[in-house]
């Protein structure tokens, strides 16, 4: 059976969809589906490419022991929308650019991250510009609908 594959994006791949992708992968390992389920996470933008994880994304999942220092930003790519199944956007403006760089064979599921979670908030709030508890509301958001993700996978996996 081909893996499943998901990718988690925002602006800037430096702090929303690094820390979605660092959550994420630890569960999937942890659940022992690292060959049925595989991650990835990508920025709209171009402005951080290659650059590691925002620092205080990184301690503050590090601090809830979720290791990012092996992520690196890198920008959506055309070919992602053959490679991925599930492409989950951090907020509606980021959904709104990946509809308008989709392809147009693109059949996997396209929609926003936090639709898998508990919170009732459609959207995961930019924490660049504000404080710790800006991280540690993500990471609170971020933690909720990667383990609603992950039972929605489990039950496409049988």
């Amino acid at each position: 059976m081909k893996p499943i594959r998901v990718l988690f994006v925002c602006l800037g791949n430096i702090c929303r969809s690094p820390t979605a992708h660092g959550i994420f992968e630890k569960m999937v390992r942890e659940s022992g589906l690292e060959e049925q389920i595989l991650i990835d996470s990508a920025g709209t933008g171009d402005w951080h490419i290659g650059r590691p994880p925002d620092r205080r994304a990184s301690a503050a999942a590090l601090d809830r022991g979720h290791d990012l220092s092996h992520l690196r930003a890198r920008q959506v790519r055309p070919e992602d929308f053959r490679d991925f199944d599930y492409i989950l956007a951090m907020d509606q403006q980021n959904l709104w650019d990946l509809k308008a760089l989709a392809l147009p064979e693109f059949n996997g599921h396209l929609g926003l991250f936090l639709d898998f979670g508990t919170s009732g908030l459609k959207e995961v709030p930019d924490p660049y510009y504000g404080g710790e508890e800006s991280f540690s509301q993500v990471l609170d958001l971020v933690e909720d609908a990667a383990s609603g993700l992950l039972s929605h996978l489990r039950e496409q996996l049988g």
